[in-house]
C-alpha cells in the first residue's frame, strides 16, 4: 500500500475524538498524581483465593483485564462460579485528578488503529489489570448455577487474586469449538483444559435460560483491521465464538448479581427500554412471517429473529440492525429504591447494571465503590444528583464513543481498500432512501454508497460491485453496479 493512500490513520483518530468533546490527552493534573502513584498493597481481611485456577479471556491484543473466572463443581451437580472484577477504586480515589478525568471521559474508545484508555495505562494495563501471574484485589461476584442455567445463590465479597492463565478468545473458542488445537497454556494443564470445559457448560446453560425467557438473539458485523506496520492492509470480520459468548454469558449473569444486590440503595442501572417503536417492529416482521403481537414482547421477537436466522443467515446481520436501531441505544439511569424498574428488554432482565470492567467504563467504577459501600455497611458515597448526572454523562459519552468508532471504521476500510479500485465484489443492497443506495461486501466485509447503477435495485438484492472511489480523510468508499 502506498503512503500517500494511506494517512496517518492515528492523527486522525485524535482529531476525531477531538471533534466529538473527548480529551486524547490526560492533563497535568492526572500527570501529577500518577507521577506519585505506587501500587498499593492489598488491604487486610480480603479473603485469600490466590491458590483457585483463575484465568481470563480477552481480545488477542488486551491489556487492561478487568476480569477473570473458575468455576467449582459442587456435590449437587450445581457449579459455583465465581467472578474476580479489578479493584481499580484503591488506586483510583473519588474526585482525584484520575478520577474526575476518568469521569469526564467516561469510556476507554477503541478507533481500530489506537485505544484512547478512560484510565492512564499505569493503571488500566497495569496495576489495576489482572495481569497474569500477579497478584490483585478484587470484588468477587459469586453465583452457583443449575445444570439448567437457573441462578440459584449468590454472594458479593473481597478478595486476593491470581490470574493463572491470561487466554484470549481466539484461541480458547476455536479449541472448545474443535476447529483449532489447545493454546499452548491450556494443552500443558489438563486441570485448565477441565476448567475451561466446565465454565463453557455452564455459560450455555445460562444463555439457554436467557434465551427462554425472552432474551434477544443478535448478530452485529464488527470488523478488525489487519495492521502491517502500521498500516492497514486489510479488514476481517469480528467472529464471535464459544470464548466471547462464555464472557458474555458470565458477565450478564455477574452484572444481574450486582444491580440485585443494590436493590435497596440508589444505583446506576443500564436498561434497554421497552421499544416505542415496536409497531414499526411488527411492520419489519410480517412480510418474512414473523408475526409479532401487537404489545412488545421480547420473547415473541426473539423467536421471530432465531426463525430468520434459521432461514435466512446471510442477512440476519442485517435484520439485527434494523432491530437494534428500531429498539433504539442503551443508557445509563438513576434507579432508587422503590422506582418502577425500567429493566433491560434485549436481555430480557429487570435488574440490569454494569459492574465488570472498572479500566474501561466510568459506570462500572461508581458502581464498584456502591458494592464497596454495601459490604462495608457504609452510606451511599453518591447523592441521587451525582448519580443522576453521572448517568447522563455516561450515557452522552457512550453515544459518543460509537459515533468515534464508526467514523474510523469508514476511515479504516477506506484505507484497506485503497489500492483495489477496479476490483469487482459480491454485495448485498442494505439501505435504499432518499439519501442514498448502500452495499455491505461480503468480503472483505466493508459498506459504501453505489453511486453509479443502482437504479431499480433494493434492500436484501446481492449484485456485483465494482470498487470506484474511496477517500480515506472522510471515510467514504462508492461502488458501482458491475456489468
Amino acid at each position: 500500500m502506498t503512503l500517500a493512500n494511506n494517512p496517518d490513520l492515528q492523527s486522525i483518530a485524535r482529531q476525531v475524538m477531538l471533534d466529538h468533546g473527548f480529551n486524547p490527552d490526560f492533563p497535568p493534573p492526572v500527570q501529577q498524581q500518577l507521577a506519585q502513584l505506587k501500587s498499593t498493597p492489598p488491604a487486610d481481611g480480603l479473603r485469600d483465593l490466590r491458590n483457585l485456577l483463575w484465568s481470563s479471556i480477552d481480545n488477542d491484543t488486551s491489556k487492561d483485564l478487568d476480569q477473570i473466572e473458575v468455576a467449582e463443581p459442587l456435590p449437587s451437580g450445581d457449579v459455583k462460579i465465581m467472578v474476580g472484577i479489578a479493584d481499580v477504586d484503591t488506586d483510583v480515589p473519588r474526585d482525584s485528578a484520575i478520577d474526575q478525568h476518568a469521569c469526564s471521559q467516561a469510556t476507554t474508545v477503541y478507533t481500530g488503529v489506537r485505544n484512547f484508555s478512560m484510565l492512564p495505562e499505569k493503571l488500566s494495563t497495569g496495576l489495576t489489570s489482572l495481569l497474569e501471574n500477579q497478584d490483585n484485589a478484587s470484588i468477587i461476584i459469586e453465583f452457583v448455577v443449575s445444570a439448567d442455567g437457573h441462578v440459584k445463590s449468590t454472594d458479593l465479597y473481597r478478595a486476593l487474586v491470581r490470574n493463572r492463565a491470561q487466554l484470549t478468545y481466539a484461541g480458547v473458542g476455536g479449541w472448545l469449538e474443535n476447529t483449532a488445537p489447545a493454546p499452548s497454556k491450556v494443552a500443558a494443564s489438563t486441570d485448565l483444559q477441565a476448567q475451561l470445559k466446565l465454565q463453557n457448560t455452564v455459560a450455555q446453560a445460562l444463555r439457554q435460560q436467557r434465551y427462554r425467557h425472552g432474551a434477544l438473539n443478535i448478530e452485529t458485523i464488527e470488523v478488525r483491521p489487519i495492521l502491517i506496520n502500521d498500516r492497514v492492509a486489510d479488514v476481517v470480520k469480528q467472529e464471535k465464538n464459544l470464548g466471547t459468548e462464555l464472557i458474555e454469558d458470565f458477565m450478564i449473569a455477574a452484572n444481574e448479581v450486582v444491580a440485585r444486590a443494590l436493590l435497596n440503595v440508589s444505583s446506576i442501572r443500564r436498561v434497554v427500554k421497552t421499544p416505542e417503536r415496536w409497531d414499526r417492529i411488527v411492520q419489519l416482521a410480517a412480510p418474512q412471517g414473523g408475526h409479532l403481537p401487537a404489545n412488545p414482547d421480547s420473547k415473541a421477537l426473539n423467536d421471530f429473529l432465531m426463525q430468520r436466522k434459521a432461514a435466512d443467515p446471510t442477512h440476519f446481520a442485517d435484520l439485527s440492525l434494523a432491530v437494534i436501531k428500531l429498539m433504539g441505544p442503551g443508557e445509563y439511569i438513576l434507579e432508587r429504591p422503590g422506582d418502577p424498574e425500567t429493566g433491560h428488554f434485549g436481555l430480557a432482565v429487570q435488574d440490569y447494571t454494569h459492574s465488570t470492567a472498572p479500566n474501561r467504563r466510568f459506570a462500572d467504577l461508581v458502581t464498584q465503590r456502591l458494592i464497596k459501600s454495601f459490604l462495608g455497611k457504609g452510606s451511599n458515597p453518591y447523592t441521587d444528583s451525582e448519580l443522576d448526572s453521572i448517568a447522563k454523562t455516561c450515557t452522552e459519552r457512550e453515544d459518543a464513543a460509537r459515533k468515534v468508532e464508526r467514523e474510523m471504521s469508514k476511515r479504516i476500510s477506506a484505507a484497506a481498500l485503497a489500492d483495489r479500485i477496479g476490483q469487482v465484489f459480491d454485495a448485498i443492497i442494505t439501505g435504499a432512501s432518499s439519501k442514498g443506495t448502500f452495499v455491505r461486501v461480503l468480503k472483505p466485509h466493508v459498506e459504501g454508497m453505489l453511486v453509479q447503477g443502482q437504479q431499480g435495485l433494493d434492500v436484501g438484492d446481492s449484485l456485483r460491485v465494482k470498487l470506484v472511489r474511496t477517500d480515506i480523510q472522510k471515510g467514504y468508499i462508492d461502488f458501482a453496479k458491475a456489468a
